[in-house]
């Protein structure tokens, strides 16, 4: 009996809806990974890379991984190291940011952990703030509850938070003030331990995209006309990826330098430019930025 062999794919895990969702099928589209079977189903499959995309609780996430039912999975880090689940964190993905904060009433004292000796704490991370009391030699009760934590406080379940934060808004809006952090969190690819290495080829493959994708949204490619007297100060502040592009204009003693700033510095970098004499400056996106 003649068998067919089927080929490789990687499965990769991520939410099938929350917070992480719209960045995670973004992030693959901007990879060039065209899903056939669109995001509305538990799976879809890729028509133009070898992958097959599951789409599921965050909480499953790390588990369906660890036992190797996903090769992959994108999750925020708060939940990888609250599962406890053995996987690898392979890169971070530069969205879905947010921190593992604690929470008092804003007229309740704090100024270091010791104030949180005694103190009955509501959360949804019993496992992260459990090692963060530990840590620091901190002994409270932690009342284990899932959503709507911000109001454990006013209805006298608990007198502070455990809680994922983003803007505060929240915490503010039921009286609460954060006091400490106890994780930074983000979007991470991970993978489960041991992959075969066809499949270590693949996310070789996979890595490559994603590289290349946050990458470029870290950049900004930038274009512009200086006297060639301040050629040398500019290229100092404007290295590039290696050093800038210098082409002469037609008109004598200008020349166009082409170069990539990183975000971040990019007013600085263009308050520097204007006082050296630059002109005609021109910032443009980037697709796609293989180093």
């Amino acid at each position: 009996m003649q068998t067919t062999n089927q080929p490789i794919v990687l499965r990769l895990a991520i939410q099938k809806s929350g917070r992480l969702f719209e960045s995670s099928v973004q992030l693959l589209r901007r990879c060039g990974i065209d899903l056939q079977n669109g995001t509305g189903k538990l799976k879809a499959a890729a028509s133009n890379f070898p992958i097959e995309v599951y789409f599921l609780r965050d909480d499953d996430i790390p588990g369906y991984v660890a036992d190797g039912v996903a090769d992959l999975g994108i999750a925020g880090e708060n939940v990888i190291y609250e599962s406890g689940a053995a996987v690898e964190v392979v890169e971070k993905l530069g969205f879905g940011r947010c921190r593992l904060s604690i929470a008092l009433p804003r007229d309740a004292g704090y100024s270091s952990p010791a104030d949180l000796q005694g103190r009955r704490i509501a959360t949804s991370y019993p496992r992260l703030l459990g090692d963060f009391l530990r840590q620091n030699g901190v002994q409270a009760s932690i009342h284990p509850i899932s959503g709507s934590v911000e109001i454990a406080p006013g209805i006298g379940l608990a007198d502070a938070v455990c809680d994922l934060v983003s803007s505060g808004s929240t915490l503010f809006t039921n009286g609460l003030c954060e006091v400490t952090t106890i994780l930074h969190s983000e979007a991470v690819l991970i993978s489960r331990p041991e992959l075969d290495a066809d499949r270590l080829a693949l996310l070789d493959k996979l890595l490559l995209r994603i590289r290349a994708v946050n990458a470029a949204r870290r950049h900004k490619y930038i274009l512009l006309n200086a006297p060639n007297d301040r050629i040398e100060d500019i290229a100092a502040i404007l290295p590039g990826m290696k050093s800038p592009t210098v082409l002469p204009l037609a008109t004598p003693g200008w020349s166009s330098l082409h170069s990539v700033v990183e975000e971040d510095r990019f007013w600085e970098i263009i308050e520097d430019l204007k006082a050296l004499g630059a002109q005609g400056i021109l910032v443009a996106p980037i697709e796609k930025m293989i180093v």
